[in-house]
Order: structure tokens, then sequence, then C-alpha cells
């Protein structure tokens, strides 16, 4: 129902709305009469949302609160792979000697070793090379003598004997006799080597000599043993002899290495 002054402000604004159709100015006198309010109008759409606002600023953190319940205990995990292994500690005191076992029973016959090298102890390897003649060479190769060497570890022991001189006119004159093996004088653990020694002299001292010695560190196999005549150290070449008329020799003999 609509009310007693609504219908009143309708009334009086027709009429004011008449009057002015009559004087052909529908905008005359509408400010000396007071309007009604008119009626509420249908309300229209809401609107779309806004944008989203800016976020505020942080607040204080809370109080700490009460702990918890203990939760159940998980499942087992799947086992990882084995890791690198670590470095090796220091080693652990040694333990406490522990009691003797009971004595095992004696064991199968193994088969037979093979045949080791012949022994030195019970056989011995030896030779000597024999010649006479007058060799009058004041330098040079005198006689070699070809010897089979079993064993890498053992030593040859040579000697040789035979006439050796050697003669000067004036001053000092001096010879040198040595051995070689394979062409080269031995260093272990020294040459084996002889010299004569004369001051001048007129006279023949062709006398019976002999230079021997051990050599070790030579391998096994076939070995040229052989005996030279030289200049000694400091001196010159003179007149030497080797082997006049008397036999000359050289003898060879293998035997354990030395120990010290």
């Amino acid at each position: 129902m609509i009310a007693s002054s609504t219908l009143q402000c309708l009334f009086v604004a027709l009429i004011l709305f008449l009057n002015a159709v009559e004087s052909n100015n529908p905008k005359s006198d509408q400010g000396s009469v007071g309007g009604c309010s008119g009626v509420p109008g249908i309300p229209g759409s809401p609107g779309h949302n806004g944008l989203p606002g800016r976020d505020g600023l942080k607040g204080d953190d809370g109080m700490k609160g009460a702990k918890g319940d203990r939760g159940d205990k998980g499942a087992t995990g799947k086992t990882g792979p084995k890791g690198s292994l670590g470095k090796r500690g220091p080693m652990g005191p040694i333990g406490i000697k522990g009691e003797k076992g009971i004595k095992g029973n004696l064991g199968e016959r193994g088969e037979p070793g093979p045949q080791g090298e012949n022994g030195t102890a019970n056989s011995i390897n030896w030779k000597q090379c024999v010649w006479k003649r007058n060799d009058d060479k004041d330098t040079g190769l005198i006689q070699e003598c070809v010897f089979k060497k079993r064993h890498s570890s053992t030593a040859l022991k040579v000697a040789y004997a035979a006439n050796m001189r050697v003669k000067c006119s004036s001053g000092f004159c001096c010879g040198r006799w040595y051995i070689t093996f394979n062409g080269a004088e031995c260093s272990g653990p020294m040459t084996i080597e002889g010299v004569v020694y004369m001051e001048n002299s007129k006279d023949q001292p062709l006398r019976h000599r002999q230079i021997e010695g051990f050599c070790e560190n030579i391998p096994s196999g076939s070995i040229r043993v052989a005996v030279h005549v030289g200049n000694c150290q400091g001196y010159g070449s003179y007149d030497r002899w080797s082997g006049w008329r008397s036999v000359s020799r050289i003898m060879i003999e293998e035997y354990p290495q030395s120990q010290t």
C-alpha cells in the first residue's frame, strides 16, 4: 500500500506538470514548490569483485606451542649402497696367547718335486789348460781356456803359472800379466793380476811365477778365461817374455761364492 504522503506528493507533481504544459515551459516554477521524494528504484546488479589488496605487514611470531606427542615409528627404509672402505685404523694391542690346539692328523705325502741342479759340494768342477812354447809378446793375448761354468751363484778360482820376465837396458821397467773373463777383467771383487818389476840389467831374470785369485758374479755357461800381458800403469812397453822353455798352465775351479 502506498502511503498518503506519497499520494499527496504525486498529486502535487501532476498539477505542476499540467501547468507547465499549458504555459509551454516545462521548466517553469519547478523551483517554487518543494518536490516529493521519489519511489525507491529497483536495486542494481552487484558489481565485480575488486583486485586483491597487497599483503599486509608480517605479524610477530606467536608463542611456542607445547611439545606434541611422539608419533608412531615409521616403516624401515631400504638398505642403501655400501659405502667406501674407510682408512685402516691403528694396530690394536696384541691379544692374550691362546691355548695350544689339538695336534692334527698327519697329511698325505705329496708328489716328488722336480730334480734340482747339481750341487758343488760333492761334485768339483775344474779344468786345466797347458802348453809349452816360448812367447815373446810384449803386449797382447798369451793363452785362452774355455770353461763350462755350471751355476751363476758360484765363483771361479783362476791361476796362471809360467816363466815370466821383463828386461830393459836402462832405468826401470815393469810388465803386467792379468786374467780376463769373456774379454773383461774381473770386477767382483777386484782384478786378478801380477807384475814383474826390474832395474836395468844385462841378466835374463826368467823365473817361474804364479798369479791367482777368485772372481765372483760371473753367469753360468761357457766362459773364455784368458791370460794377457801388458804395460804397468805409469810405465811404457818393454821387452817381456812368457813361458820360456817351461810348461805354462791356466787352472780353473768352480767354488761356492763367499758369504762375506
